[in-house]
């Protein structure tokens, strides 16, 4: 009885219209969450939710980036050099790995700090252990005077840079952390608390857990949009939601795709001066991201029913069915990577990815990835 009064006090200050868009948005989350918590495509249609997701959140930001570039610059073969649009983007698909990864709620209860520097801690180690490597010079050969004489002075410089090196770093660091605190000063407002603000909004997300999830979901994505706790990346807000529906066991299966929901509306009640619209826009794009899974998990159902098809009559010890699961698995697949998986040479996996007639999707002679 304790989640009636809150009910009725919603339906008495956002009418009917609001509750029925409720209702639409919880029964299409429910669906598409229980359909893809008993498929056994449920795994790659997550991988692939993820890259899509991505890519929306540039879109509603007025950027274009494309999936097969996203895909390309996530396994590190870009086409060509990365844009500014295609980096923020590879950072909301990493952000969306760890939330997903993590358990329900726990980025949303204290993942600020961790998810909007935009980057991995072992990509950061990675960096770390490259700068301290230490560098190999080649040994002289023994019957050359002069090459060996070279080689010590060489050795010698080397020496006298690393412990120039190491006597400025203090510096060099005081100097780096200025300029970066004279630029956030010169492009974000210094009274901007961000600590604050989260805190702020995290107290009003507690305040509707008495709420639908749904709901609850469409307040908080308008108030990070009205408070913007973190300038630098609004796109957080979206991600944090998406969380936020796991938390209230909304969406155990998934992670919801709420930025493709969003794209697939019109700015206009997004972006309305009355609360009641916005609110009713969220959750009509709660529902509008439930249907695109749900198409999506109809689309992978179809390319996998064609691709038994196509394994039909072959013999016994064929390794064409594991290449097919491993495509609807991931959202692209190299013949590096099959010859891996499938413990066969690159030839022989190009081949198998010609008997299955996968689409390719790069183009080009050097790197070349198929996917459905």
């Amino acid at each position: 009885m304790a989640c009636v009064a809150p009910t009725r006090a919603a339906a008495a200050l956002y009418g009917p219209e609001l509750l029925v868009a409720v209702a639409a948005a919880e029964d299409a989350v429910a669906r598409l969450d229980e359909r893809l918590a008993r498929s056994p495509l449920r795994d790659g249609f997550n991988a692939r939710a993820h890259f899509h997701d991505a890519c929306a959140s540039l879109s509603l930001a007025g950027a274009f980036v494309p999936l097969e570039d996203l895909i390309l610059h996530d396994a590190e073969m870009d086409l060509r050099a990365p844009t500014h649009e295609l980096t923020r983007a590879h950072a909301v698909l990493r952000a969306r790995r760890r939330i997903a990864a993590a358990a329900p709620g726990v980025w949303l209860a204290c993942g600020l700090d961790a998810l909007r520097t935009g980057r991995d801690r072992q990509d950061v180690g990675q960096e770390e252990g490259r700068e301290t490597d230490p560098i190999e010079i080649p040994l002289p050969s023994s019957d050359n005077s002069l090459i060996a004489a070279f080689a010590a002075i060489d050795a010698a410089i080397e020496r006298s840079s690393r412990m120039l090196a190491g006597s400025l770093d203090a510096s060099l660091q005081i100097q780096k952390t200025a300029r970066t605190e004279a630029s956030r000063t010169l492009i974000y407002d210094s009274d901007h608390d961000e600590l604050a603000l989260f805190a702020q909004w995290r107290s009003q997300v507690e305040a509707t857990s008495c709420l639908p999830p749904t709901f609850a979901a469409a307040l908080a994505l308008d108030d990070w949009v009205e408070l913007s706790p973190y300038e630098r990346n609004s796109w957080l807000g979206a991600q944090f939601v998406a969380d936020l529906l796991r938390s209230r066991s909304k969406a155990l299966a998934h992670l919801p795709c709420v930025n493709v929901g969003l794209r697939a509306l019109p700015k206009e009640g997004r972006r309305h001066k009355e609360r009641d619209t916005r609110l009713r826009a969220t959750l009509a794009a709660l529902k509008a991201a439930a249907h695109w899974g749900l198409a999506e998990h109809d689309r992978l159902v179809a390319a996998r029913a064609r691709l038994e098809r196509r394994c039909q009559g072959r013999r016994e010890h064929s390794r064409l069915p594991m290449l097919a699961d491993l495509v609807v698995a991931k959202p692209f697949v190299t013949a590096n990577m099959a010859a891996v998986e499938l413990k066969v040479s690159a030839r022989a996996a190009r081949d198998m990815m010609a008997a299955l007639d996968l689409r390719e999707l790069t183009g080009r002679g050097r790197f070349r990835a198929w996917g459905i």
